[in-house]
């Protein structure tokens, strides 16, 4: 089974064709989207590893829209003032589906 670890708003990402994962918000929000930044790809025809990304590759998917992440509770106050400050915040995802990985080959390989 193939697999391609890609950089996407500062994270990484293991992915492989069918896996859906959340990325920071982009501004695809539905459609065909690609990813540049492929650090690495394990195929049958071996472990190509990028310095730092692979020329020529690119990982091929599907935005499939906005969701928002879990709560996160904020809770703020300062002793012996009487102040106290409760917030919250839900980040905001763009959900894809990864179609396919895509390497170009070249002389090197």
């Amino acid at each position: 089974m193939s697999f391609a670890v890609i950089r996407s708003g500062g994270q990484q990402f293991r992915v492989q064709p069918g896996d859906v994962i959340d990325v920071e918000l982009r501004d695809e929000s539905s459609g065909p989207v690609a990813f540049e930044d492929v650090l690495l790809i394990d195929d049958d025809d071996g472990r190509h590893v990028g310095t730092p990304t692979l020329d020529g590759a690119t990982v091929r998917g599907t935005a499939l829209g906005e969701v928002k992440g879990r709560k996160v509770r904020i809770f703020t106050y300062h002793a012996k003032k009487r102040h106290r400050r409760r917030m919250g915040h839900r980040q905001r995802y763009t959900r894809i589906r990864i179609d396919g990985i895509d390497r170009e080959a070249s002389a090197g390989d």
